[in-house]
């Protein structure tokens, strides 16, 4: 079932948590609203849920207003964080509770509750309470219970955020194979950007209440929309600079930086200053023709990436590089970029601005102006 979101505020207070939102999440989707504390994707999704009424706008499941709508009626099934089972009831009592509410038979009850419990693999589970599960399967049994009523829309409200990193792996995996198989239009929030780019159809970054982007996962990694999607995204984090437009014509500075630069690629603007971004994946060792010369200040090699940390002037920039390349702390090195991977952003408002291809690199003198 599709959902439309036209014009959705919600105001707490002096506060805007939500701002004028328009969107469409289509039938079978599953999405994620990622961003910060306090951006509103959670307050979001208790908009969608029911739970909150909205200051202005209207929320639309399929071709029917559901704005005003109590949770109840809306079809909805709902994983919440702490997961809220009925610790004195079993598993299968746990997942049936829903179906009893709705006053379906036993018989037919536990049959339904029984299915879920498979679909979900503790069916082996059924006669336990929850205190004997583990936290990745008393989160199974919430998901179970949220989809035993046979919902249209599936919300889950930072549903892994208790597990540790090994279950939470496990979790979002069976998350989305759950989704997949039942085939139930899905709003995932969370804050974690890996749990959102790995499970999701469509991403939703959020940030004071208005959506920054929403794209694909790697549509957006690669190609953000402005500066704080950028940043907020990957991991290490993008490098940050701020260029300068030197004499020489068309050509940029780093600020504080008496070295060359080369840019391979610049935004066709006239603009005396702007962002420069470039993720760490993106700058290898080079002394052939490099960006600009560093050096090394730190170096950490984590399972198969070994990132640096490199002194460029007033700046720090990391880069993912080689593991088998022999590099060590004090070393100075060229830095090489892959040209199509540069970012630029409006330094005042922060859009992306788009590339203009060249023919040849061109040069400028660089100095530094702020830490990335």
């Amino acid at each position: 079932m599709d959902i439309r979101i036209d014009q959705l505020s919600m105001v707490f207070d002096k506060t805007t948590a939500v701002r004028e939102m328009t969107t469409t999440i289509q039938d079978g989707e599953l999405v994620s609203l990622l961003g910060p504390s306090g951006c509103g994707k959670s307050t979001t999704l208790m908009l969608l849920s029911g739970l909150y009424k909205p200051t202005s706008g209207t929320i639309y499941f399929g071709d029917k207003d559901v704005t005003k709508l109590d949770a109840q009626k809306r079809g909805i099934g709902m994983v919440f964080q702490n997961y809220a089972l009925y610790p004195h009831l079993s598993v299968l009592k746990n997942i049936m509770f829903p179906l009893k509410m709705q006053k379906v038979p036993k018989k037919e009850a536990e049959i339904r509750a029984k299915e879920m419990a498979d679909l979900v693999q503790i069916g082996h589970l059924l006669d336990r309470k929850p205190g004997q599960l583990s936290g990745g399967q008393q989160q199974r049994v919430a998901i179970a219970r949220a989809l035993v009523k046979k919902p249209n829309v599936l919300l889950l409200d930072e549903p892994l955020s208790n597990l540790d990193a090994r279950l939470r792996l496990e979790m979002r995996e069976e998350i989305r194979r759950i989704q997949q198989e039942i085939g139930i239009t899905a709003i995932f929030v969370t804050h974690d950007q890996e749990e959102a780019l790995s499970i999701s159809d469509r991403v939703m970054l959020m940030k004071d209440g208005i959506i920054q982007q929403e794209s694909a996962p790697q549509n957006m990694y690669k190609k953000p929309e402005n500066e704080f999607v950028a940043s907020f995204l990957g991991n290490p984090p993008i490098n940050l600079m701020t260029i300068t437009k030197s004499k020489v014509a068309d050509s940029y500075r780093l600020e504080d930086m008496d070295q060359t630069i080369n840019l391979p690629a610049l935004p066709p603007t006239e603009l005396q200053t702007v962002r420069l971004g470039i993720r760490a994946e993106d700058l290898y060792i080079s002394e052939d023709n490099p960006i600009f010369h560093g050096k090394i200040i730190h170096i950490e090699t984590i399972g198969r990436d070994t990132l640096i940390r490199m002194q460029v002037g007033g700046i720090t920039v990391r880069a993912l590089v080689d593991p088998n390349q022999q590099l060590q702390i004090g070393d100075i090195h060229g830095l090489g970029v892959h040209p199509e991977s540069i970012h630029y952003f409006h330094r005042e408002h922060g859009k992306r601005l788009p590339l203009q291809k060249r023919g040849g690199m061109r040069h400028a003198k660089a100095h530094v102006e702020e830490h990335a």
